[in-house]
């Protein structure tokens, strides 16, 4: 593996003076979460905030390092009130090793970790018991995200230390099958500063035609279309950012014909456009951050389900971006920034319902909470910062 890549991306967060929360409590003593309904989908995009908000806690899956100093033990489980946003912690699931990055099948009952470490994997866990329903390799090192096609029959997982991407077909109890297909990307050469590729996301379009990685060693973000029936992946076109700028997230435009593309190394976000019959992205000029011009290291961003409205974690500035989103998704006008409540944010997600928005900060080891004003996109914390030992990814459900 390029061990240069990987310990640049995991450690750029670690933790400064050791220090981390308590590891939340086993999950053998404590209830199985409740059954909610479906999520939105992987990119984040939850409805406005004029949803109607539901009763009752709703559940929350945390994922961490487990190997870090001070990490968590597995993933870590809690409930949220979705009127107030507190959050109480209810157990872990135990025997997932290094589980940084998580996502749901759509009928929700199985969730799925990536195992971020030099022989990566990933792992199936059915919820209505915790059971681990077995883990696969994914044929790179350090895999950092995995999303479920819309169809709930293959996952998409990102190899960050490889530069790869993989395909694992889903059977019908929610258990992952061997690995139908993994493309390293070769070309184009590694941008200016980098070591070698380093796939960061893997994820669908809104139209479902193509699945889209997003390399931040390349500054490529690859379209393919992936084959349903054999679990194969051709690729059909490639976007480029401008050299050095070291892409990591994008997140699609309601509408399907716009999306945001979140650059780490240089500290931007550019608009994309995107053309369902080719699976073409366009991307154009970058934009400010709002944090100044110290590194900030973008990390993920998130549109509102109505459009109207985008958010940014900035992890060095330690705070979240808001952009208003115009003429049709094709521009973002910088509103400004709100400090996130923590250290290090390293992942964003709305609730399904949108009027929540959860940071998982891995330095400080918490979660924070916000809520979403559905007409201007103003954010609110709610309430007191949740500790969960190295928190690097929060979903809510």
């Amino acid at each position: 593996m390029d061990s240069g890549g990987w310990s640049r991306r995991r450690f750029v967060g670690a933790l400064a003076g050791g220090a981390a929360a308590a590891a939340l409590p086993a999950c053998d003593n404590s209830p199985a979460p409740a059954t909610t309904p479906a999520p939105q989908p992987e990119t984040g995009t939850g409805p406005s905030g004029e949803a109607r908000r539901p009763s009752g806690p709703r559940p929350l899956y945390i994922g961490t390092y487990t190997s870090a100093e001070g990490g968590g033990k597995g993933i870590g489980l809690a409930t949220y009130d979705a009127a107030t946003g507190r959050i109480t912690a209810t157990g872990t699931v135990t025997g997932v090793g290094d589980p940084s990055y998580l996502a749901i099948h759509p009928d929700r009952r199985t969730l799925y970790a990536v195992d971020e470490r030099g022989d990566g994997a990933v792992t199936a866990v059915r919820l209505a018991d915790r059971k681990v329903l077995g883990s696969r390799g994914t044929g790179g090192a350090a895999p950092c995200h995995l999303s479920v096609h819309p169809g709930g029959r293959w996952l998409l997982s990102a190899n960050y230390g490889s530069g790869s991407v993989a395909v694992h077909p889903i059977d019908a109890s929610g258990a992952l099958g061997e690995r139908t297909d993994l493309v390293r990307h070769t070309a184009p050469p590694p941008g200016p500063g980098q070591d070698g590729p380093h796939a960061h996301q893997f994820v669908t379009s809104p139209d479902g035609g193509h699945v889209l990685a997003v390399d931040l060693g390349t500054d490529t973000v690859y379209t393919y279309r992936l084959d349903d029936k054999a679990g194969t992946l051709t690729e059909v076109a490639q976007a480029h950012t401008r050299p050095g700028a070291g892409p990591r997230h994008l997140t699609f435009h309601p509408d399907g014909r716009y999306a945001y593309l979140a650059n780490e190394v240089d500290n931007t976000v550019a608009v994309c456009s995107y053309d369902p019959a080719s699976g073409r992205v366009e991307v154009v000029e970058a934009q400010s951050t709002g944090t100044g011009s110290g590194t900030s290291y973008p990390a993920q961003i998130l549109v509102t389900a109505d459009g109207r409205h985008a958010y940014l974690a900035n992890r060095g500035h330690n705070s979240l971006t808001r952009y208003a989103v115009e003429a049709d998704g094709a521009r973002l006008r910088l509103l400004g920034t709100v400090p996130v409540g923590g250290d290090f944010p390293r992942q964003i997600a709305f609730s399904p319902e949108g009027t929540l928005l959860f940071a998982a900060n891995q330095k400080s080891s918490t979660v924070t909470v916000f809520h979403v004003n559905g007409a201007d996109g103003e954010l609110r914390r709610a309430g007191g910062a949740f500790p969960s030992p190295v928190a690097v990814c929060a979903l809510p459900l």
